[in-house]
C-alpha cells in the first residue's frame, strides 16, 4: 500500500490555504491538521531536544516538524521532534522516510492529545519507528514506548514530571524531566 499522488497534492494544497504554523499530516484515509503550539509546548520541547542532542550517534541531527513519509503504510506523521541521518536531510525532498528516523518525540497538545495518544501512537510502529517519547503536560508524565512487534510497540516505560526515564541505545542516558513544566 503507498500514498495516493492526489492524497499528496491535496495536503500540499491544504498546507498552502492555511496558516504556516500549522501543522498538516495523513494517515491512512484522513488528513490531520493542528494548530501552532503554545509557548509551554515549545518550551518543554526544548528541554527534551537539548538533553537528547549530547546522546545523539555520529553522524544523526535532531529535526523539529519534518514529514515522516511510509509509503508502504500509506502514511505521513510530522513528530515534534525526531532525529535522523545527516545525509537524510541534504535531499531538498520535502518528506524523509519513516524507518531513517531513530525517535519521533511529541509533545501533547492540551487541545487534541488523541492525536499523540492514539493515532500517532498507532501509526508510529507501522512506520518502522523504532522510539516514540509522549511528553504529557496535561498529565505531568512522560512515557517512552520502544520495541516494535506486530505493529504496536511491546514495552512501554513511564515516569512522572521530576522523575528520570531511561532511553535505549543508540542513545542510552537518563532523561531527567525536572524540568518539564505543565499546562
Amino acid at each position: 500500500m503507498s500514498i495516493d499522488p492526489k492524497h499528496l497534492e491535496m495536503i500540499e494544497e491544504v498546507r498552502r490555504q492555511i496558516p504556516s504554523d500549522w501543522k498538516v499530516e495523513f494517515s491512512g484515509d484522513t488528513i490531520v491538521m493542528q494548530a501552532s503550539s503554545t509557548d509551554i509546548h515549545q518550551r518543554n520541547l526544548a528541554v527534551i531536544q537539548r538533553q537528547f542532542e549530547r546522546f545523539a550517534p555520529e553522524g544523526y541531527l535532531f529535526s523539529n516538524n519534518t514529514d515522516l513519509y511510509s509509503p508502504q503504510v500509506a502514511k505521513l506523521r510530522n513528530p515534534d521532534l525526531t532525529c535522523l541521518p545527516d545525509d537524510a536531510m541534504t535531499t531538498g525532498r520535502s518528506t524523509t522516510p519513516a524507518e531513517l528516523a531513530l525517535i519521533a518525540v511529541e509533545v501533547v497538545s492540551p487541545t487534541n492529545p488523541e492525536n499523540d495518544w492514539t493515532g500517532k501512537l498507532r501509526d508510529y510502529p507501522d512506520m518502522g519507528i523504532p522510539l516514540y517519547l509522549i511528553v504529557d503536560a496535561r498529565q505531568e508524565t512522560v512515557t517512552l514506548f520502544q520495541e516494535i512487534d506486530g505493529g504496536r510497540y511491546r514495552m512501554r516505560e513511564d515516569a512522572d514530571f521530576g522523575q528520570t526515564i531511561h532511553v535505549p541505545a543508540p542513545f542510552d542516558f537518563a532523561l531527567d524531566t525536572a524540568r518539564l513544566i505543565s499546562y
